[in-house]
């Protein structure tokens, strides 16, 4: 699919149905990680309970829930940690989810988490069915599921939510639903700050139509008013946050630049992790993880210039680029990196369509096995390192 017009979304009916095969492997896939962290967990004497919901990012998420912003921590180092570095959509589902239940802000985040990984699977298949076939589609859900940090998507943090946002965004986008597009894409931006790439998949893909229609005239005036509303919708989300934490600090629109500077967050254009690359290769140890690394990279590159060849249509390349140009080029925490890939599921689609072609057997065997290694990973990976 490489041209500029959307296509009809199918039916309601029948949806879950064609969907239960990717959510139902998914559940397992996670079930098996969570089983994996709670024996290793167990084994250290270590709470799995505590590792996904109460360390790291999800502690922050909590804090502002129950405590609203304005928290700081401040470095021997003199660098400062505000929690209005984290954008709020996430903190508010955990008020609500404790005010109309008895969980404590923690285990909502833990349910909210939960819920939005089941609907980002959901969206990833939706995506996938409609650009490569329902078989391409349960793949790439079980892709997504095997990820070496497949596990945050059970985690208290933000992942999940925001790729189930931006998953549905995407694919009302393909099917010419704008005004939900642009919904979404604004929920998205109240999510994370990588909700940019929302944003511009949604603004890139709504230009190329409004270009399409001016050369082959075909869209009603209904049709190009609920597009240039969904663009409209798209950037208020996180242009409200952004705006609003310049506001808080006095520091004007450019305010949440500061705050991301006090966590040594920035866009360098991928210096300061070519730096850091490079520092690996001083040692003959640290240069087995320098050459990791590399090809950790190349392969990312590479799976996007394969979309690209495949046609992939245009918002998913806008998209996943962006994602991954935030995640590599940022001079953010380096540990982080493959935790901020989690939602470029786009980059995944050549994988699943190699995979559907595979039989049955074949395909169910190689996810499989990656699913057991997975899940070794990520109980190991939380039990010591983790996803800061």
């Amino acid at each position: 699919m490489t041209d500029l017009e959307t296509r009809p979304a199918p039916p309601h009916a029948g949806a879950l149905r064609r969907a239960a095969p990717a959510l139902l492997g998914f559940a397992a896939v996670r079930a098996l990680g969570l089983v994996a962290l709670a024996l290793w967990s167990a084994a250290r004497g270590s709470s799995a309970h505590t590792l996904l919901t109460a360390r790291w990012d999800a502690l922050w998420y909590t804090r502002v829930a129950g405590l609203g912003y304005g928290y700081e921590v401040r470095l021997p180092n003199g660098d400062v940690h505000s929690n209005l570095a984290f954008f709020p959509l996430l903190p508010w589902l955990e008020r609500l989810g404790a005010a109309v239940t008895p969980l404590s802000y923690a285990d909502a985040g833990l349910v909210v988490a939960t819920l939005a990984s089941l609907a980002a699977a959901w969206g990833i298949f939706a995506v996938t069915e409609h650009v490569h076939g329902r078989r391409a589609g349960v793949c790439a859900v079980l892709v997504w599921a095997v990820l070496p940090v497949g596990i945050v998507q059970s985690m208290a943090y933000s992942e999940s939510l925001f790729t189930a946002l931006a998953a549905w965004s995407l694919y009302a986008v393909l099917t010419g639903r704008w005004v939900t597009a642009g919904a979404l894409a604004s929920l998205a931006g109240l999510t994370r700050p990588v909700g940019a790439a929302v944003v511009a998949a949604v603004w890139v893909a709504a230009i190329a139509s409004f270009v399409h229609d001016r050369r082959a005239p075909a869209a009603d005036g209904a049709s190009a008013w609920r597009r240039a509303l969904g663009m409209l919708l798209a950037p208020l989300g996180a242009a409200g946050y952004v705006l609003w934490v310049g506001h808080r600090t006095g520091k004007g629109p450019l305010g949440y630049l500061d705050v991301q500077a006090g966590w040594r967050n920035g866009f360098d254009g991928g210096y300061a992790f070519a730096r850091f690359v490079g520092d690996k290769f001083t040692s003959f140890p640290s240069a087995l993880a320098g050459v990791g690394l590399i090809v950790g990279v190349a392969l990312v590159v590479w799976l996007y210039v394969v979309c690209v060849r495949q046609g992939q249509p245009l918002p998913l390349l806008v998209y996943a680029g962006v994602v991954t140009a935030l995640a590599l080029c940022a001079s953010s925490y380096f540990g982080s990196k493959p935790r901020l890939l989690l939602p470029a599921f786009p980059l995944l689609l050549p994988l699943a369509r190699a995979l559907a072609r595979l039989r049955t057997p074949r395909s169910a065997a190689v996810l499989g096995g990656v699913a057991v290694a997975s899940a070794v990973y990520g109980a190991f990976w939380l039990n010591g390192s983790g996803p800061p």
